[in-house]
């Protein structure tokens, strides 16, 4: 056999035979390897260093004009490139299509590009993760379909940690997924840049492997009976996108830490994310909000009856501007959910937005997905120019529950209406997936087990039946890759995991006061809630205080220490202050946070730590005011389920 290797950049192209070829890609470090074979059917394959991430995996698409991307793959051509943070290969294939691979630091990836001019269905997409052993994973299966429809979902799961041989075969999971590898390292599956497509699940395959499944194109829908919150298809297409013209595929991921600390500062999906389509930015404003619904409009010492009215969100907007808080959000209740431009008799919308504007507070609106669509666009258009003009700024939209490729077609138009009316958005039952760099407007996403559940969650012999203190310890390495989430953190009440019961009217938090003040250093969310009531913030002043100052985007994050599932410390910093903070799960520990990881960070510090009775009354804390050597290396104590959090200025 006759063997001509051809080295460009980083691409080895060895040839074998007339059957086909390898093409080996390899990152600027040197440590992520990705392995090309186009024999027949295309598979690629990703090392890092001495570990073996996924072996031989088969990639391709299924069209509906009978071509079989990576099936009987002739390569005509490549073309490669590289930059400070890639290298990247492209092969041109016979059929109209090409293959993007892309090895980072810490990272491998690829797409498919079609190239084709005419209308084409996307009848499949083959999408496989082959591992080489039956490696432990942190597994988010979807739950609580609505309607039992398989692909409607909220996108909020917890982490199943289970082999990969014990998954569930009949049950799908989202992304991002983690598996563990030899040598500590993580293996992390995921996608960006699914604009204008179906998002990937993730099941059970052969072996210890996992392949891809995709929401067919929903043909007709009905309104949820159970809730009239969603539309739920009743008939889906034998095929899952349409294509017009030529289109750049999502990339299917696979994110590589050496250690666990690796993911918490991974921009992998910014790198292979869109650029923005919004030429004028200047408009949109991050900031935190006073959040009504969570809290159940507990107030207390008021004259007046809290509630959906014109009085109780007065009380709301008084408590931001005295805060300084930039919004407050109006939840659901304040209009006709059938018709948006019909206002509750029982608030004074254009004389909150003018009590609210003179205060520098704005009023954000909720809504769902169905009652903002479903009149069509020209009454969308209609709905967002008329709250604009009122003074609105912006909406939650709630229940999505899907990401088939109409709805995310529809969450980009949404998204455009609202910004030609500077309005922005937060967008709840779906999941960041490169929509919040096409459209800036959209600051935050919800799919994540955030505060809210705790409101009904049940109890189990030994105490809550989820582990939310793992969870919140387990998210930061995982559901922050894809972009921002709206936990909805700040809980006043808080309770150990003897003590800690679901409670709808009178909701409190799993784990320490602390606990629940270090997420806003730690949860990225440009637009970030405070959830509990304005009286329970009064009442809590000095926590108030703290965490109404912590920005909401920052200049630089620095990940310090960590393990998935068990401890997270992190720092962020905004112009010259520091905001440091650490979480815990529910077993007490003794960490160490090293400041000499910190650029020029300053000696002054504010520190929140739990009380030496937060092991049974999660409320307590210990507020102190101390001086910092350069460098210095703090020894921390976490309770169970606790936190550790601190402002550090010049």
């Amino acid at each position: 056999m006759k063997i001509r290797t051809l080295t460009i950049l980083s691409l080895a192209l060895t040839t074998l035979g007339a059957w086909g070829k390898t093409y080996t890609l390899t990152s600027p470090d040197g440590q992520t390897v990705v392995t090309v074979d186009d024999s027949q059917n295309l598979t690629w394959a990703v090392d890092n260093g001495r570990t073996q991430v996924l072996l031989p995996s088969a990639i391709g698409m299924t069209m509906s004009d009978g071509k079989h991307y990576g099936t009987g793959v002739k390569v005509v051509g490549t073309k490669t490139g590289q930059d400070k943070d890639c290298r990247s290969m492209t092969l041109r294939c016979t059929g109209d299509y090409n293959v993007e691979f892309r090895a980072y630091n810490g990272a491998a990836c690829y797409r498919f590009v079609n190239i084709t001019p005419k209308q084409v269905n996307v009848v499949d997409e083959r999408a496989e993760f082959r591992f080489a052993a039956d490696y432990e994973a942190f597994i988010p299966y979807v739950n609580d379909n609505r309607a039992g429809e398989r692909y409607c979902y909220s996108f909020e799961s917890y982490y199943d940690e289970q082999r990969l041989s014990e998954m569930f075969p009949d049950s799908l999971a989202i992304t991002p997924l983690a598996a563990t590898l030899p040598e500590g390292k993580r293996a992390v599956i995921m996608e960006a840049n699914q604009l204008d497509y179906p998002g990937m699940f993730l099941k059970k395959g052969e072996g210890h492997s996992l392949v891809a499944e995709f929401a067919p194109y929903p043909l007709e829908e009905a309104v949820n009976k159970q809730a009239s919150l969603n539309l739920v298809p009743t008939k889906r297409a034998d095929y899952i996108a349409r294509v017009t013209g030529r289109k750049f595929f999502p990339w299917r991921v696979v994110a590589i830490s050496t250690h666990d600390t690796d993911l918490l500062t991974c921009d992998i999906a910014t790198k292979l994310g869109p650029k923005s389509r919004l030429k004028d930015t200047a408009w949109i404003k991050p900031g935190k909000v006073a959040w009504d619904w969570w809290n159940n409009w507990n107030l207390s010492g008021v004259d007046f009856p809290a509630g959906m009215n014109t009085d109780t969100y007065r009380y709301y907007i008084d408590f931001a501007a005295a805060n300084g808080l930039e919004y407050i959000i109006i939840d659901e209740g304040w209009s006709n959910p059938e018709d948006l431009l019909d206002t509750s008799i029982a608030i004074d919308l254009p004389a909150l937005v003018g009590y609210a504007a003179d205060k520098g507070v704005g009023i954000i609106l909720w809504s769902s997905w169905r009652n903002l669509v479903q009149r069509g666009p020209e009454k969308m258009e209609e709905v967002m120019a008329h709250y604009a003009k009122l003074g609105i700024k912006g909406f939650k939209v709630d229940f999505f529950d899907r990401d088939d490729q109409r709805v995310m077609e529809s969450a980009c138009e949404v998204a455009e209406c609202a910004a030609r009316h500077r309005l922005v958005l937060d967008y709840h039952g779906m999941k960041p997936s490169g929509l919040q760099l096409a459209y800036p407007n959209i600051l935050n996403f919800e799919g994540v087990k955030g505060l809210e559940n705790s409101k009904w969650e049940p109890r189990s012999d030994h105490g809550p039946l989820h582990d939310q203190p793992r969870y919140d310890c387990t998210i930061p390495y995982l559901r922050m890759l894809p972009g921002p989430l709206d936990y909805t953190p700040g809980a006043m009440s808080n309770a150990t995991r003897d003590q800690f019961f679901g409670n709808n009217n009178h909701p409190m938090s799993q784990g320490t006061r602390v606990h629940q003040m270090a997420m806003y250093t730690i949860f990225h969310a440009p637009l970030q809630m405070l959830a509990d009531s304005p009286t329970m913030y009064m009442k809590n002043q000095p926590c108030t205080d703290f965490i109404a100052a912590v920005p909401t985007v920052w200049d630089e994050t620095v990940a310090i220490d960590g393990r998935m599932g068990d401890y997270v410390v992190m720092a962020r910093r905004k112009g010259d202050t520091w905001w440091v903070a650490a979480m815990g799960d529910w077993q007490p520990r003794d960490i160490t946070i090293d400041l000499s990881r910190l650029h020029k960070v300053g000696t002054k510090a504010v520190v929140f730590e739990d009380g030496i009775n937060a092991d049974r009354e999660a409320t307590d804390y210990k507020r102190t005011e101390k001086t910092l050597r350069p460098g210095e290396k703090l020894t921390v104590h976490l309770a169970p389920g606790g936190g550790w959090t601190a402002r550090i200025v010049k």
